[in-house]
Parts: structure tokens; sequence; C-alpha cells
């Protein structure tokens, strides 16, 4: 039998804006094959998974362990909702 399921815990994101800082932080490269095919995702994300093609304007999440992934923008809108930090 299927049951539904939402995730417990939160993530933290932040737009890449294809900027060569934000490429250093995440480690994420050039991808090689966009130089041959026009149109490919410029950047890869090297993940726990394998190598992640993905382009600016996608999120880069990070997870509970430290490990990143990157989310297309409309995917990334509907899944997820900014929460208000509490401070006590």
């Amino acid at each position: 039998m299927i049951k539904e399921y939402r995730k417990k815990t939160t993530i933290k994101a932040e737009r890449f804006d294809g900027s060569a800082k934000m490429a250093r932080k995440y480690g994420a490269k050039i991808n090689p094959e966009y130089c041959i095919f026009a149109g490919e995702p410029r950047f890869v994300l090297l993940t726990k998974e394998g190598g992640m093609k993905f382009d600016t304007g996608y999120w880069i999440a990070t997870g509970v362990d430290g490990e990143h992934w990157a989310i297309a923008d409309s995917i990334f809108r509907r899944t997820y909702e900014e929460i208000e930090k509490w401070t006590y």
C-alpha cells in the first residue's frame, strides 16, 4: 500500500547566480559538454550520487550532513517555502 510522507527537516538553500565565487563555494565545475552541445547546463555539481548538471538560477541546497544538490527553480518553489528563523 502506498502512503504519503513529508520531509521532517529543513534545508539551507541559495539561488545560484553563476558567479565564479558561488561555483567555488559549492565546488561546482564548468560542464565540458556545454562547449560541444549548445543548450547543455553549464555547471556540474559533485553529489553523493555523482555529477549533477545544473545552470544559473537553480537553487543549491545543503542537507543535514552538509551535502549539496541542485534543484530547478520551478521545482524548488513548488516544494519548499521560506521559514521565519526564531531567535530566543
